[in-house]
């Protein structure tokens, strides 16, 4: 266990290491953000719509609850299915163009924000077919979750155990020529031998930014609460929000970014069946020194 410790260490030293080598990377959470934003907001409008035309429909036609209450099951089924559909797919759109530029980086060459998005797009047809796998999965799971306590039991370990499986599902479309569902099976296959650093890496990276995102929250609110009432001061109060969300909205950024980097990073592990050294983790960092002499981002 101390050896899945010690590569996870190293595994999670090289990831922060190529973020700091190229920091465009950062561009794909913050596009997915922006994309995801504008997709919630195009997708409620016409949601909001239907629903009311729906429930106009129902009134002019006196239609009993009954028929009311599962017409809008069956359509909110429906919308959520394709509401899950749209955005597993921007997220695993942006997702696997972060991978890609990471494993063009891992291999020695010089990613720009444009190689990334290339990549995704060419994979866009095995994108959609994983994202409809993942909201297939994501309606079973809420459908449990809906069944009460034992089902929210049941839903949480499904939900953990797919998440692990699959962990590797985006580096293995990237390299190779396979449909999404051989992928999921070959993640699963390479969970042998990578399940340490997964758990590990997982649990690790997602405690030290939640611990930051709670400090920032509860502890940075307190402060600027606590200033703003003693200036007695409404522009404090505002600035101080202002300042926490934008804080809040870059450590998503990085936490977004390190986590795609780590899955490029955890299949070349997979592979070669060695964690980098600190020796190899200064070379990665003094490789890209003079980003002067590199090309454009896009």
């Amino acid at each position: 266990m101390f050896d899945k410790l010690n590569n996870s260490w190293q595994l999670v030293k090289a990831s922060w290491a190529v973020l700091q080598a190229d920091k465009e990377l950062l561009l794909f959470p913050v596009m997915s953000s922006i994309v995801m934003i504008i997709t919630f907001i195009v997708f409620l409008l016409p949601v909001g719509a239907i629903f009311g035309i729906f429930a106009v429909a129902t009134e002019a036609t006196a239609g009993s609850e009954s028929v009311a209450a599962n017409g809008m099951e069956i359509i909110g089924i429906v919308l959520t299915f394709i509401f899950y559909v749209i955005t597993y797919t921007v997220s695993l759109f942006f997702n696997v163009a972060l991978v890609g530029a990471a494993l063009i980086r891992l291999d020695g060459g010089d990613p720009t924000v444009a190689d990334g998005i290339k990549i995704a797009r060419e994979r866009l047809g095995k994108i959609v077919q994983y994202a409809v796998m993942s909201a297939t999965i994501g309606l079973v799971l809420q459908w449990l979750r809906d069944r009460g306590f034992i089902g929210q039991i049941v839903a949480s370990i499904t939900e953990f155990a797919w998440n692990v499986a699959t962990f590797l599902v985006v580096p293995i479309l990237i390299v190779k020529d396979i449909s999404p569902w051989e992928a999921v099976k070959e993640s699963t296959g390479l969970l042998k031998k990578t399940w340490g650093e997964q758990l590990v890496a997982n649990f690790g990276i997602g405690t030290v930014f939640g611990l930051i995102f709670f400090l920032v929250i509860f502890g940075g609110g307190a402060l600027v609460v606590g200033l703003a009432s003693l200036l007695n001061s409404g522009a404090i109060l505002v600035i101080g929000i202002i300042a926490l969300i934008v804080i809040c909205m870059v450590l998503g950024t990085i936490s977004g970014a390190l986590g795609g980097i780590y899955q490029a990073m955890l299949y070349r592990f997979a592979e070669a069946g060695t964690a980098p050294s600190d020796v190899d983790i200064n070379l990665i960092r003094g490789a890209f020194v003079e980003k002067s002499k590199r090309k454009g981002i896009f």
